[in-house]
C-alpha cells in the first residue's frame, strides 16, 4: 500500500468522522477540513469529535485539522467530499485553489440543489474535472457501526479502476470490506434515492404501518430505483448488489438511519421544520426529494415513481401523510 498518498476529508459530520477513522488505519496523516473551529480545538486537545461519533478516539498526530478548505485541498492528492449536498456549493465558493489534477471522491448522498445534479456530475460540469478523476464511496455502511468496528462493506466506484482500487485499499481493514465498481453514476444516484425511500419507510412506521407493509414498500422501492437509474444512465448493472439493494435496506430499516428517523417524525405529525430542529442533523433525503422529483418531471418520458411522488407531496406540498400513504398503498404490488 502506498502510504505516501495524501488524503483530505472535507466535512465534520458522522460520516466524515467515520471515513477519517477508516483512513487512519492505513495512512500516517489525514488532512481534515471542517468549519467548526470549536470542534477542531476539541479534537486537538481531547482526541475525539465532540459532536459526532464521540466514542472514536484519534491519534491527533495523524490529523492535520483545518477550517481552510484551500489548505486541505492543496496539500492532498485524493480528496473525499463529505459535506452535505445542500451546503456543498457554498463551501466550494470559498475555493481559491484548483481541483484540476486532483482525484476527487464523493461520499455525499444527495443532489446539489443549485444545479440539480449528483455531486460527481456537478464537479465534472462546473469544475471541469474529468470523470476518470471522480469517484463515489457508497455503502451499505452506517457511520455508527464503523465507530463500533462492526463488520461493514463499502463499494468504491470510479471510471478509472486503478483509482477505485487505491481508495478501496486505503479504506479497508479487519472490519471494513471493500469492492470496486465502474458505475459511478448509478451508484451515486442509488445512494441519493435510498435516502428518499428511507424517509418513506419512516413515514410509514410513524403512521403505524407494520413489517408486512414495510417489506412491500422496500420491494417496490428497489424496482422504482432501477427504473429511475436506468432512465438516467443505462448500463449493465445488477440492482440487487450491495451498493444498490443492500444500501437501500440498511437505510430503510436501521435504527441509525437519520432519514428513516426524519420520516418517522413526519409520520407522527411533526412539521418538516420541527423535525429538522429536533434531529440536529441533516437528512439528505429531504433535499434529494425535491431535486429527484423535479428532475424526473423534466424528462420527456418520466419514470414511474409513486413512492418518490408520495414523499414529495408530504414534504413539499404539505399534504396529509395519512391520506397520501393510503393512496400509495393502492399503487404498490
Amino acid at each position: 500500500m502506498n502510504r505516501d498518498l495524501k488524503f483530505a476529508v472535507l466535512g465534520g459530520g458522522s460520516w466524515a468522522t467515520a471515513i477519517v477513522k477508516m483512513l487512519t488505519e492505513n495512512v500516517d496523516s489525514v488532512q481534515w477540513f471542517m468549519r467548526n473551529t470549536d470542534a477542531i480545538e476539541h479534537i486537538r486537545t481531547q482526541g475525539h469529535n465532540p459532536n459526532y461519533l464521540s466514542s472514536v478516539e484519534f491519534d491527533t498526530n495523524q490529523l492535520v485539522l483545518t477550517n481552510d478548505i484551500n489548505e486541505a485541498i492543496e496539500n492532498s492528492d485524493i480528496i473525499i467530499f463529505v459535506i452535505p449536498s445542500a451546503f456543498l456549493e457554498h463551501e466550494l465558493g470559498n475555493l481559491k485553489v484548483s481541483l484540476k489534477g486532483k482525484t476527487v471522491f464523493s461520499a455525499i448522498k444527495g443532489i446539489v440543489p443549485e444545479t440539480g445534479l449528483i455531486v460527481g456530475e456537478h464537479l465534472h460540469d462546473k469544475y471541469d474535472i474529468p470523470y476518470k478523476n471522480i469517484g463515489v464511496i457508497t455503502g451499505p455502511c452506517h457511520a455508527e457501526e464503523v465507530a463500533l468496528e462492526r463488520l461493514s462493506y463499502l463499494t468504491i466506484a470510479c471510471a478509472d479502476k486503478k483509482k477505485a482500487e487505491i481508495v478501496a485499499e486505503h479504506l479497508s481493514s479487519d472490519y471494513i470490506k471493500t469492492k470496486t465498481s465502474d458505475d459511478i453514476i448509478g451508484t451515486e444516484y442509488a445512494a441519493m434515492l435510498k435516502n428518499i425511500y428511507a424517509i418513506a419507510a419512516g413515514i410509514a412506521h410513524g403512521l403505524g404501518y407494520g413489517d408486512n407493509f414495510q417489506s412491500v414498500l422496500m420491494s417496490n422501492a428497489i424496482r422504482e430505483m432501477k427504473r429511475y437509474i436506468k432512465r438516467v444512465h443505462s448500463m449493465k448493472r445488477n440492482i440487487n448488489n450491495s451498493a444498490y439493494l443492500g444500501d437501500l435496506l440498511v437505510t430503510g430499516y436501521s435504527v441509525f438511519s437519520r432519514n428513516r428517523m426524519f420520516g418517522n417524525m413526519i409520520g407522527k405529525g411533526y412539521t418538516v421544520k420541527s423535525a429538522m430542529m429536533e434531529m440536529k442533523m441533516v437528512a439528505e433525503g429531504y433535499y434529494a426529494t425535491k431535486s429527484a422529483f423535479e428532475l424526473n418531471n423534466k424528462r420527456k418520458k418520466k419514470s414511474k415513481t409513486p413512492i418518490l411522488d408520495a414523499v414529495y407531496q408530504v414534504l413539499y406540498n404539505d399534504k396529509n401523510a395519512k391520506k397520501v400513504f393510503k393512496d400509495l398503498t393502492e399503487k404498490l404490488d
